[in-house]
């Protein structure tokens, strides 16, 4: 055996030296010449197996037949340094050009490695060129990669994963699983670790804004790896966070789709955190940081939409929405609410808001204003909510009322061709409304007279305090096509009362009739002359009315009927 081993070296010797021998052949060469010696050395086995079992067991510092062999041949074959070293560079080699593309003969690398293995020389001999190799190709990829013009976040991640991929392959095929471990950490060192800036910086907030979960899930798991790695992703997460939401909030323009915006935002990053960043709650508390802090930017303008907001929502003209959508949708703006500092300053505009609802009717539903109060009071408590309990509580007691005044006006046979509603308000609850002084036609006085002579027997002690801004009527409108109803404010009831007894009155004299402030007038005036159904006409056609006193006339839709005269009567009026 020693004289074939003696040989065997001869002939490497010679094949190292010779031009004519590649790198291939002569891998191939010391391969067949391993193999052939593990074929005899099991013979040699089989023949002395008695003398491994006996002699050989009972005396520990003696080496069996096999170890014995493998010894040798390691020896003085492959630890002979030309040799040694012709192996090393030729299977470097050979890995080097699967990396780049090439098909390689694995079957033969497997070989090799598995007798560098069972010599005990793979590590020392091996694995260690072999990790500083694939450091120094990874960094020269990675550099390349991260500096070329065609450079794409997610073609880069999609890079890595496929490097990773790779070597976790070879380790399978062909390497020693001891050099799993080292060999993933020195490609990740390389292609991650040294580019974690450039990963988040470049490509992020663009991956962020397509909402691209598998590129973005793909990032994450990336830089888990790496020590350090979440956390400048954390930091990135929160400043597009805090960039995007600062454009939103800080722009006046985009007021009357802020909320919604920022519902669609909010739901947008938070389908991120969970389905790409796995929940994590560094990510999650970076979330809840900087939309408190984008959110509260403007001190309590956003507190303000997101009121309006809730107002839009609960008004009975909002069609868009099913009840479940809508109590989902109610759900979203609990979210945001939650980061509002000012919440009184949302309870002043969403008190207001809800009065203007009740009062005249506008809510699309009692129970979704019911199932909204519920929330607030989930969220901050029933001291939160007290006053807007009360604001309910009034209008149910007002029903009652109205239900008792109406037998009264039976039993005592009042005239009742106006239908009268009166809801009668506890002033802690409600919003504060200055008291208004307006001439009210005699006709309605009477009708509030009635009520007050029948409420007051009921409750003795008790002062009513008419708010005529929150009054509204409807109107039975003769025009020639038809009969139609008009449901305005008691303001501009008082208003086209006054034509059914003349077809031009000014402005000054309206005001002198109706007792309504100038100001109040005035808006109440543009809305009739100006607003989509325009009931009356101005001239000239100005802006202003009091200063310029134009007449103010009937349009050409309107006719008087022809047996009272008049144009248009009252039905129904709600009082407050």
């Amino acid at each position: 055996m020693m004289q074939d081993i003696v040989r065997l070296l001869v002939f490497l010797d010679y094949c190292y030296h010779s031009d004519c021998v590649s790198g291939i052949q002569f891998l191939h060469i010391v391969s067949s010449e391993w193999e052939q010696h593990c074929q005899q050395m099991i013979m040699i086995r089989s023949i002395f197996l008695y003398l491994d079992r006996t002699y050989v067991f009972e005396n520990s510092s003696l080496l069996s037949v096999w170890d014995l062999g493998l010894r040798l041949f390691g020896k003085h074959l492959v630890c002979q340094g030309l040799v040694q070293g012709r192996i090393v560079q030729e299977v470097l080699i050979i890995i080097q050009n699967e990396r780049n593309g090439e098909v390689i003969d694995r079957a033969l690398l497997k070989t090799i490695i598995r007798m560098l293995c069972d010599l005990q020389v793979y590590q020392i001999m091996f694995e260690t060129i072999f990790l500083r190799e694939t450091e120094c190709h990874y960094h020269k990829e990675g550099q390349q990669q991260v500096t070329s013009e065609d450079y794409t976040l997610p073609q880069y991640l999609s890079h890595i994963t496929r490097r990773l991929q790779q070597e976790e392959d070879r380790v399978l095929q062909y390497l020693d699983s001891s050099t799993r471990k080292p060999l993933v950490l020195c490609v990740e060192k390389q292609l991650i670790g040294e580019h974690q800036t450039t990963l988040v910086n470049k490509g992020f907030d663009s991956l962020l804004e397509a909402k691209r979960l598998p590129d973005l899930g793909t990032l994450y798991q990336l830089l888990s790896r790496i020590k350090g790695g979440l956390d400048g992703l954390c930091t990135a997460f929160g400043n597009y966070i805090k960039k995007s939401g600062m454009a939103m909030v800080s722009d006046a323009e985009r007021e009357k789709t802020m909320v919604q915006e920022m519902i669609d935002f909010k739901e947008k990053l938070d389908t991120i955190v969970v389905e790409a960043f796995q929940k994590n709650e560094k990510f999650q508390r970076a979330l809840q940081e900087s939309f408190e802090c984008i959110i509260n930017k403007r001190q309590n303008k956003p507190a303000e939409l997101i009121a309006k907001f809730v107002d839009v929502q609960l008004r009975s003209g909002n069609k868009e929405c099913t009840d479940e959508e809508l109590d989902r949708l109610l759900d979203k703006v609990m979210v945001l609410f939650r980061f509002i500092y000012g919440k009184d300053v949302f309870e002043a505009f969403y008190k207001k808001d809800l009065a203007k609802r009740l009062l005249v009717g506008k809510s699309a539903s009692f129970d979704a204003e019911k199932a909204m109060l519920l929330k607030l009071k989930q969220e901050c408590g029933s001291s939160f909510t007290c006053k807007l309990e009360g604001m309910f509580k009034d209008m149910e007691l007002s029903r009652d009322i109205m239900s008792s005044y109406k037998q009264y006006v039976t039993a005592k046979k009042l005239p009742s061709s106006i239908d009268l509603t009166v809801n009668v308000l506890t002033m802690g609850y409600w919003p504060a409304y200055p008291p208004v002084e307006i001439i009210l036609p005699l006709h309605l006085v009477g009708y509030l007279e009635d009520f007050k002579t029948f409420y007051l027997s009921k409750h003795s002690g008790r002062k009513l305090q008419w708010q005529s801004s929150l009054g509204h009527c409807v109107l039975r409108s003769f025009f020639p096509n038809g009969d139609k109803d008009l449901q305005v404010s008691l303001y501009q009831t008082l208003v086209l009362l006054l034509f059914n007894d003349s077809d031009e009155l000014t402005f000054h004299y309206i005001q002198e009739a109706t007792g309504i402030v100038p100001a109040e007038l005035s808006r109440t005036m543009q809305s009739l002359a100006c607003g989509k159904v325009r009931v009356i006409t101005k001239i000239p056609k100005v802006k202003c009315m009091a200063d310029l006193v134009p007449l103010l006339y009937y349009n050409g839709t309107l006719n008087r009927t022809s047996l009272s005269g008049t144009m248009v009567q009252v039905t129904r009026v709600s009082f407050v």
